[in-house]
């Protein structure tokens, strides 16, 4: 376990759980920390009760994980959870876009049914120097889905000869000024996840099926 301490200001105390690159993209240069405590396991959250909100950027969705946050009830919870809903995970829950890379915008994207927990979500952003973004829960909010979908259509070109991986990765680059080309960006976010959230999108649009190519990469 690591964690930093300060005395509380603004009347919160804010438990994240992470692991060092999903800490290093979150926090911004000059934000303060003085509410925060970092962990690497979600267990040692228990251990300190004071915590007002607690952000689960490591979580995965398995019942076990799901049980151990609703046991931190009625603390904020927020999940970092692309793919599912919050109808299938807890609806009590906030989830938010954690994805590799898209912690270090100044945006986050996020989906809450309760409105009243809204305001107390965006003042634990705030810290971090990043708006929130409402966004309906849907799998794959905005950006996930479209940066998803791009990467599909680079694998399937790459499938039908049309271009090399590097002359696909410059194009996207200078093309629309991502910072990534699509075979970085999925190498950054992980082939599991992408693959994850495409079946998830595919099974309401066979648009969004995973091509071949990604299939195998991810296994």
């Amino acid at each position: 376990m690591y964690f930093s301490r300060i005395e509380v200001i603004r009347g919160m105390q804010i438990a994240i759980v992470s692991d060092a690159q999903s800490r290093q993209e979150f926090v911004q240069e000059g934000a303060s920390l003085q509410e925060v405590l970092w962990f690497e396991k979600l267990e040692d959250v228990r251990q300190h009760e004071s915590a007002d909100v607690v952000i689960d950027l490591l979580f995965e969705k398995n019942e076990a994980r799901i049980e151990q946050l609703r046991a931190l009830l009625p603390r904020t919870i927020i999940v970092n959870s692309v793919e599912h809903s919050l109808e299938s995970i807890d609806p009590s829950f906030i989830r938010i876009n954690g994805w590799p890379t898209f912690l270090k915008g100044a945006l986050i994207e996020a989906s809450c049914l309760d409105d009243s927990k809204k305001s107390i979500v965006e003042n634990v952003f705030q810290i971090f120097q990043k708006k929130v973004e409402w966004l309906p829960d849907e799998p794959g909010f905005v950006t996930p889905r479209v940066i998803s979908m791009i990467i599909n259509e680079a694998f399937l070109s790459l499938e039908e000869g049309v271009s090399s991986k590097e002359d696909i990765n410059t194009a996207m680059r200078l093309g629309t000024n991502y910072p990534y080309g699509p075979f970085e960006w999925v190498e950054k976010i992980g082939p599991d996840k992408v693959r994850r959230l495409l079946h998830q999108l595919s099974l309401s649009n066979p648009r969004y099926t995973p091509s071949r190519f990604i299939a195998e990469k991810a296994v």
